[in-house]
This record gives structure tokens, sequence and C-alpha cells, in this order.
């Protein structure tokens, strides 16, 4: 099963982004996106942008995630 997280874009220099999930920041690859920009939401796999989303749907990504992490008994 694959996972992609949402996350927003910072920076980009070239085909590489400065993006953040959650205040963590992290590199991600924009050769798979075209037409990203600093303050777009972007789905984020294995290190790749994979797609772009809008806010309203990365939030909400985002909040079921971390329901999901609060809740395993691990």
């Amino acid at each position: 099963m694959c996972l992609a997280i949402p996350a927003k874009v910072i920076s980009i220099e070239g085909t590489s982004a400065l993006v953040t999930i959650e205040d963590v920041e992290y590199q991600a690859s924009l050769l798979l996106l075209e037409d990203v920009h600093p303050g777009d939401f972007v789905m984020l796999h294995a290190g790749f942008a994979i797609e772009k989303v809008d806010p309203e749907e990365a939030a909400e990504t985002l909040r079921l995630l971390i329901e999901i992490a609060n809740n395993n008994p691990d």
C-alpha cells in the first residue's frame, strides 16, 4: 500500500521544493508536476510531489491521518 501525505510548498529551486508537514521541513522533487508555486499544497510520496491538492483537501487529509495515528493502540 502506498501513502501520500499533504505538504505545503515553502520555496522552489529548480525541480526541488522545500515543503512542510506539520511544521517539519522536507525536500521534495517536483519532476512529476508542472505549475507548482510556493503556497501550493501537494501530495508527497517517497520524496516526490505527485499531485496538487486544494488547501481544504490537504487540511482534511492531514487531520484524518493525525486522528488515525492518535488512535493507534501501539
